[in-house]
This record gives structure tokens, sequence and C-alpha cells, in this order.
């Protein structure tokens, strides 16, 4: 019941609106506190590099992977005013497509380790490669994505995005044998499909020509062939845009055209050397 001083409140409406929104999209748990534990316990599981548990036996991983299974199933129990039919069945279905999943992120961190010469080890690629770590993430929320798990996929690669500045949508399709050197700031959209042995670099966006919600179920995103390296800040728009099989993207390359297989695609910048010395003109900086 609402007393006379409370009626005169300045807070009065927005009280009314904050209870409003809180009822519409509550959880009963912090949903996004829920998902990243999930997604650590199963990482945790996958790579020992991450974990002090060890396991002794089949039955050991087995039992776990039952353990993982029941932990998605309250995970996805969570979701509040997302109806979500056959919630066992979808958990079963990720679950199956774990050790796929982890066989591809294993051929991911090999081609990071022969791709890259400063990499001293597989297990130096795992534990200090932010590439790995936002691939790894991606992998995991592509297979929820794929079973129409809403939110949480979002929440799983936004949370890469945060500790690696890779942003990577789950709806992406990527082959395996990926690499993304360096990485900060790499853009991949939704709708964005990637082959086999493609390598990117820090600062490459595949994004779309434009943004309008009318576009929500059209392919906004560029295609990229297998064995494609992107250099850094490459910039390539459109779902018609496809750079072909075997080329070459320089960095700072700006491509809304399709590039045929083969092709060595750059930007052709003038840079001028001179001598300090005797050098009078005007520089054009402005501090």
């Amino acid at each position: 019941m609402i007393n006379k001083v409370q009626q005169n409140s300045p807070y009065l409406e927005f009280a009314s609106k904050l209870l409003s929104k809180r009822e519409i999209h509550s959880c009963t748990s912090s949903l996004k506190q829920v998902s990243i534990a999930f997604l650590n316990e199963l990482i945790d599981f996958l790579f020992p590099h991450f974990s002090s548990h060890v396991y002794y036996s089949t039955e050991d991983v087995i039992s776990k992977l039952q353990l993982i299974e029941r932990n998605l199933i309250s995970l996805l129990k969570i979701m509040n005013n997302n109806s979500m039919a056959n919630i066992n069945n979808k958990a079963n279905e990720f679950m199956l497509q774990i050790p796929a999943v982890h066989d591809m992120l294993w051929d991911d961190a090999q081609a990071i380790y022969e791709g890259d010469p400063a990499a001293e080890s597989l297990d130096e690629v795992i534990l200090a490669y932010p590439g790995f770590i936002a691939i790894l993430i991606y992998r995991l929320a592509h297979e929820l994505y794929k079973l129409s798990v809403p939110i949480i996929p979002r929440i799983l690669t936004e949370y890469a995005h945060e500790i690696t500045g890779i942003d990577i949508h789950p709806g992406a399709e990527i082959g395996s044998h990926f690499f993304i050197d360096h990485g900060t700031g790499v853009v991949i959209g939704e709708t964005t499909t990637i082959g086999k042995n493609v390598k990117i670099y820090q600062g490459v966006t595949l994004g779309a020509l434009s943004v309008d919600k009318s576009m929500l179920k059209t392919k906004r995103h560029p295609t990229i062939e297998d064995d494609v390296i992107l250099y850094s800040q490459a910039v390539i728009l459109g779902g018609s845009t496809v750079i072909g099989k075997n080329c070459v993207i320089g960095g700072n390359s700006w491509i809304t055209q399709s590039v045929p297989p083969n092709s060595v695609v750059y930007s052709k910048i003038e840079v001028k050397v001179r001598s300090n010395e005797n050098y009078f003109d005007t520089l054009e900086f402005v501090i």
C-alpha cells in the first residue's frame, strides 16, 4: 500500500515502470553468471590446462559427462519467459556433439601452433592465446545456437569478446583448423561462412553492408572459402561477397565484392622516407 509521502515521491512513476520491467524480464537466478559457470565447467573438463581435477578411468569421464548434461538441463530451465520445448532432448543433442567439437578444437590449436613461429607448444596455444580461447567458446556456443537455444549462446560469445577482444557471433559457420592471430578487434558477423584452414589477423571485420531489422533472416555477411589469409584491418562486407579459395587479402583492404580464387588483394599506400636535415615542410599535425 502506498502512503501519502510515497504518493508525492518524484520516483513514483519510475518505481512502477521498474517493477513492471523486472516482472516481465526476471530470471529465477543470474542467467549470465550461471551460463558462464557452466561454460567454465565444460572448458575445465575438455582441457586439463584449466583444471586441477584428474580423471582416472573412462567411468570417471562418462560420469562427468552425465553431470554436465544435468547441469545444462538446469541452466536451460532457468530461461524465464522464453518457452523452449524438449529441454532434455536439446541437452542430450548438445552433449552428443562434444566429441566432434573437442576434436575440432585440437585441430584449431594445431593450426595455430603450426602457423605461428612464436608458438613453442600446443599447451602454450591453449593456455595463452586469446584467439584459441575465442574459438573454443564460439564452438561451444555455436552448438547451442544450432539447437535454437535463446540468449545463452550470445552470453557465452560476448563473454569471450569481453576477455579476448574478439567478437564472433555464435551463428557464424566456421570450418576446422581456424587460426585467429593476435585477434584484438576481430569481428565476425552472424551469417558469415568460413571454410577450412583460414587465418585471420587482428582488426579484421567480416560484416554487413547495411544494418536493417528487415534483413534478419537473410545472409548479410561474407563467405570466406578454404585456405584464405586475411591480414590486419581488412574489412569485408556483404552477404553476396565471396573470397575465393587460396586468396590473400592484404591489410587495410576494403572489399564489398567477390574476389576470385587464388587472388592477392592489397591496398597500395605510398610511404616516403626523408632525412630530417634541411626538411622544412609544415607537418600536418594538430595538437
